[in-house]
């Protein structure tokens, strides 16, 4: 058996909002819940402080506030879709996720690298707006 073990802690810095939003909404979340969701997300702003100086507010594109409830059930919902695009066996606990196959043969290690491959190449899809 070989497994591979994901952290996904950085991505809910990188989740483009946008993309998070139209993901919820191919969910069938509509009316409130939609606008709960957006406003959220949309509009906030944050600034650096280091000592006694501090950056312009600026206006925050991508990223799910941790420590929320709100917060793991988005994650969830933006990468629910993840064992589509693998042939190995996945399981998804928040920003956890293990990959792994039985390698009985070469063949089967190369499928379980193409998997990975997979997962890289949909993760930088995601990221983009």
């Amino acid at each position: 058996m070989d497994c591979i073990y994901l952290d996904f802690a950085t991505a809910f810095d990188s989740l483009p909002h946008q993309r998070l939003l139209r993901k919820v909404y191919g969910y069938g979340i509509r009316g409130k819940l939609i606008t709960w969701a957006r406003s959220f997300l949309i509009g906030r702003r944050q600034r650096v402080s280091i000592a006694s100086l501090s950056s312009l507010l600026t206006h925050v594109l991508s990223g799910i506030p941790q420590g929320s409830v709100l917060g793991p059930l988005l994650f969830i919902i933006f990468i629910n879709d993840m064992p589509e695009v693998v042939n190995s066996l996945i399981r998804m606990f928040a920003d956890d996720t293990i990959l792994f196959r039985i390698v009985n043969r070469e063949a089967d290690s190369m499928v379980l690298q193409k998997d990975l491959i997979a997962l890289q190449y949909k993760s930088r899809v995601t990221k983009g707006n």
